[in-house]
């Protein structure tokens, strides 16, 4: 059961490239790096499964609706 539209895996994707890359290449403090690297799996997770469990448990679903014509 899918649950996440195409614009918003588009920015679920892009939104978890960025933390990865930021967690690469940030100086700093590892509890940070962990951080990102945890978010930018789970954004690019949901992205790629188009399925999120917050989604499902708020009960939202940004899916296109199709028409039964």
């Amino acid at each position: 059961m899918n649950n996440v539209g195409e614009q918003d895996k588009k920015i679920r994707f892009t939104f978890g490239v960025v933390a990865l890359l930021i967690g690469l290449f940030i100086a700093g403090a590892i509890w940070l790096k962990v951080v990102l690297f945890v978010v930018a799996g789970a954004a690019i997770g949901t992205a790629l499964l188009n399925f999120c469990p917050a989604y499902k448990l708020l009960g939202i679903n940004t899916c296109a609706i199709k028409s039964k014509d």
